[in-house]
């Protein structure tokens, strides 16, 4: 693999915003309120924005594929960073809209009894009475707690709708990773 080819294990965990300061940095948008991966790494990897370019607007700049970065902080709300070979402010607001990719071995290793989402995305979900209640497609945070949006198999249920399950002890007994599988206390009418 060459040396800056995206990573198999990719995971996105924020876009750059625009261009900070006049000397080459960058304003971020975290996609985590916790944006510790992003201080992790010192390889981040660019896309492109899938979001539309306004009416009028330049054509997007090549991106290059890999930024090394020199440092990164927390400043308010987001992120600011300086990396190698980004050196003015032009240039920093070039990469504005791209979105920044580091490969998931690269995550801090969480707490015990904490997770991150992508590693909870996909898991199958049962209740206490072994009942498959589908699989975890996302997780809506709420603001206390975060709670997962579980989609029934189709061919157990073809109209049944998506449960939400609050991510809080009362109701999640346990999350096996290597499993793939999280037990909860949970009826399949809630």
């Amino acid at each position: 693999m060459l040396a800056d080819a995206m990573p198999a294990d990719a995971v996105e965990v924020g876009r750059i915003i625009g261009a900070w300061g006049v000397q080459g940095g960058l304003k971020v948008k975290p996609l985590s309120s916790d944006p510790q991966a992003l201080f992790s790494s010192k390889r981040w990897f660019l896309q492109p924005s899938d979001l539309p370019r306004p009416p009028g607007a330049k054509a997007a700049l090549p991106l290059p594929m890999l930024l090394r970065v020199k440092q990164a902080r927390d400043h308010g709300e987001g992120v600011v960073a300086t990396v190698h070979d980004i050196d003015d402010r032009d240039a920093a607001q070039a990469l504005a809209g791209a979105r920044i990719f580091i490969p998931r071995a690269s995550f801090p290793t969480p707490d015990e009894g904490e997770f991150y989402w992508v590693d909870l995305i996909g898991l199958d979900v049962h209740n206490r009475q072994g009942l498959a209640l589908g699989r975890v497609v996302g997780l809506i945070e709420t603001g206390p707690h975060c709670v997962l949006r579980v989609q029934p198999a189709e061919a157990d249920a073809p109209d049944a709708e998506e449960r939400l399950i609050p991510f809080v002890d009362a109701y999640v007994d346990g999350v096996d990773l290597a499993g793939r599988r999280i037990s909860v206390d949970w009826d399949p009418d809630y």
